[in-house]
């Protein structure tokens, strides 16, 4: 990075450039011009121009061909780093192999600047795993192929630097045991190291952030957490163990408790996060309450990185009516982070 530059910036990447993400990404940035000197953007100027004119901005872009020239100049505009190939415009709405193309060198950007500490954080704008398929990208969504980036990085396996997803709002927050796979082979990873570690690495992110004595709610698997065996042994056989050992070490955890009531304790205030058993167990609650304020944390990488928490909206991409206030809270939160 440039001498010039000050502190490193938070990079943007520009999402689906067939979707909403450059949409919102332009929405955030004209919203908030305050945020320029902190933030570049990872992506490709024709469509970003593009997004602008769907939003009714007419952006002062400032476009360079590396971060350490957009670091080095003094922002006076919104700054737009070139990180992927040009390609000619792609149409809203549709997967495309080129949308895929420029996503990906973006997200790939924007995570080795992270990684070498050229940036502070990375914020993603939503992509579609179709169109990351049809690029060549073997990984099923942004926190894989973070995850694999990461492992290369730090010349590790990626079994050996496991990752979660928080996903938050004002009112909740969750993290997720599993993410990206079936239900099936969810409820078929359901383990006591699993617990462990997922609840390591929930205590320290937020230690991290200042927070070493957060309050930590354990879900259940089964309805009514199993009823005492009922239902099914998963809590008495492997989460409870560890709930217990953990406890008697003085860690704030408790439950496992009665997944259809345990995310509304938390929202009374009664847990600071809750950890869910599968991916839809835990996002269903956060975006029930507050899909609109929704932001997406990926937890135990050697970077911050943060995404709004919704996909490409292909049906209103083009349209202006996209609302970046999901993007404008990841944002924030990279900011409190870093």
């Amino acid at each position: 990075m440039s001498a010039l530059s000050q502190r490193p910036p938070i990079v943007i990447s520009m999402g689906d450039p067939a979707g909403i993400g450059p949409e919102i990404v332009c929405q955030a940035l004209q919203r908030h011009p305050a945020w320029w000197p902190d933030v570049v953007v990872a992506g490709d100027a024709a469509h970003l121009r593009r997004a602008a004119d769907c939003v009714g901005w007419h952006a002062p872009w400032q476009c360079f061909a590396t971060l350490d020239a957009a670091c080095a100049a003094h922002a006076s505009g919104p700054r737009l780093w070139q990180a992927c190939e040009p390609r000619p415009l792609v149409a809203w709405g549709r997967v495309a192999q080129d949308a895929g193309r420029m996503a990906l060198a973006c997200i790939e950007a924007g995570a080795r600047a992270a990684l070498a500490g050229e940036a502070r954080a990375l914020v993603t704008a939503p992509v579609h795993k179709e169109a990351l398929s049809l690029a060549g990208c073997p990984h099923p969504g942004h926190t894989e192929l973070l995850q694999a980036l990461a492992a290369e990085h730090l010349g590790c396996r990626v079994a050996d630097l496991p990752v979660r997803m928080m996903l938050s709002n004002p009112r909740l927050k969750t993290v997720l045991m599993s993410i990206h796979v079936s239900l099936r082979q969810a409820l078929d990873s359901i383990s006591a190291d699993g617990l462990r570690q997922t609840l390591a690495i929930v205590w320290r992110h937020f230690e991290r952030l200042g927070h070493p004595s957060v309050r930590v709610a354990v879900a259940g698997v089964n309805p009514h957490a199993g009823e005492g065996g009922l239902f099914g042994r998963e809590e008495i056989e492997v989460l409870q163990p560890v709930i217990a050992a953990l406890v008697a070490e003085g860690r704030a955890v408790s439950g496992p408790f009665a997944p259809d009531t345990v995310f509304w304790r938390a929202i009374q205030g009664e847990f600071d996060v809750v950890v869910a058993m599968y991916h839809d167990q835990g996002l269903i609650p956060v975006k029930l309450f507050g899909l609109e304020e929704g932001v997406n944390t990926t937890l135990g990488l050697p970077l911050v990185r943060t995404s709004p928490d919704h996909g490409t909206a292909f049906d209103r991409a083009g349209t202006g009516s996209a609302d970046s206030a999901s993007l404008e809270a990841a944002i924030r939160e990279a900011m409190a982070a870093t």
